[in-house]
C-alpha cells in the first residue's frame, strides 16, 4: 500500500517543485505523510464541491491544479469559504496536494496535455526553458504542433469547443474565419504573455484562456497576426487530470486514482449577443 509520501515523491517526479514560479504556492497543503493512500481524487480547483466529492467516494488524496492560497493567512476557521475546505479534508482525514506551474511546463504537464486533446501532432514546447537539459523531454511554456489535416478557424474553433470538456462559459475567437490553419500554438492557462510568441513561432491559431480586450486588439492589429481563440480555463486545463491520473496508475499500480467530472469553472451561463 502506497502513503502520501509515496505519491508525492512521484508527483514531484513528474513535476518538480523547482519548476513552479517563485510567486506561486505549491506543494502538500494538509495531509499526514505516513498515512495509507489507495484513492486520488483529481480535480482542477480545490473547492467544496471537490472535497464533498473526495469524502462521498472515499478519496485519501484530493490532488488539484490551483493552490487553496496564493498568500498567507492568520486563521483557517470553517468561517470562511477555503477554512471550511481545511476542515473538511481534516476531519475526514484526507490530505490536499497542489501541482500548479510546476506542472505547466513539463512533459505530462498542462500545457502538453491540452495540445494531445486538441489532436496536435509534432508538438513541441512554444517557448523552451532554456534550463532543461533536454536529454530525455523538452519543458517550457506553452505547446506548438500540426493538425493531421488543415482547416479554417471557423472550423478549428468548432473542433476546440467539442474537443474540451463541457461548460457552461464560452469559446470566443478572433481574426479572420475563414483563414487556413495547420500550426497551432496553445497555452493551459492564463497565457496572453505568450501571444508574440505564438505568432513568431509560425502559428496561424493560439488558443489560451483568460485574454484582455486589449493584448488581442493590440495583437491583431499586427499584420498577419495569427488567430486567437479564447477558451474557459477550466475546460483547458481539465485536460491535464486524466494524463496526471495515468502517469500516477502507472508508477504506483495499486493506486485507485479518479478525475473529477465536477465543472468548476466559475462562469454558469453566457448570452448571446442579439
Amino acid at each position: 500500500m502506497s502513503s502520501l509520501r509515496d505519491v508525492v515523491a512521484v508527483l514531484d517526479s513528474l513535476y518538480d517543485p523547482r519548476w513552479a514560479d517563485d510567486w506561486d504556492a505549491v506543494g502538500t497543503v494538509a495531509g499526514d505523510p505516513d498515512a495509507p493512500v489507495t484513492k486520488v481524487l483529481l480535480a482542477v480547483d480545490p473547492v467544496q464541491a471537490v472535497v464533498d466529492e473526495a469524502v462521498a467516494i472515499g478519496a485519501d488524496l484530493v490532488l488539484t491544479h490551483h493552490p487553496l492560497w496564493l498568500k498567507g493567512v492568520t486563521t483557517v476557521a470553517a468561517s470562511s469559504p477555503k477554512g471550511r475546505v481545511v476542515h473538511t479534508l481534516i476531519s475526514n482525514g484526507i490530505a490536499l496536494h497542489t501541482c500548479h506551474t510546476n506542472a505547466d511546463s513539463p512533459t505530462l504537464g498542462v500545457s502538453e496535455s491540452m495540445a494531445y486533446a486538441l489532436g496536435l501532432q509534432d508538438v513541441r514546447p512554444l517557448d523552451p526553458d532554456p534550463l532543461d537539459p533536454g536529454e530525455t523531454t523538452a519543458r517550457g511554456s506553452g505547446r506548438i504542433g500540426v493538425l493531421a489535416q488543415p482547416t479554417t478557424v471557423s472550423a478549428f474553433a468548432q473542433h476546440v469547443a467539442a474537443a474540451l470538456p463541457a461548460h457552461h462559459s464560452a469559446v470566443r475567437v478572433a481574426g479572420d474565419p475563414d483563414r487556413p490553419v495547420s500550426t497551432v500554438a496553445v497555452c493551459g492557462g492564463s497565457g496572453d504573455f505568450l501571444l508574440a510568441t505564438a505568432d513568431a513561432a509560425g502559428a496561424d491559431v493560439y488558443v489560451t484562456s483568460d485574454l484582455r480586450h486589449h493584448p488581442v486588439s493590440e495583437h491583431l492589429e499586427r499584420p498577419g497576426a495569427c488567430a486567437v481563440v479564447d477558451v474557459p480555463h477550466w475546460s483547458a486545463e481539465w485536460t491535464w487530470l486524466p494524463v496526471a491520473a495515468e502517469a500516477l496508475t502507472g508508477r504506483l499500480p495499486g493506486l485507485d486514482v479518479v478525475v473529477s467530472q465536477i465543472v468548476t469553472d466559475p462562469w454558469t451561463s453566457h448570452l448571446p449577443s442579439q
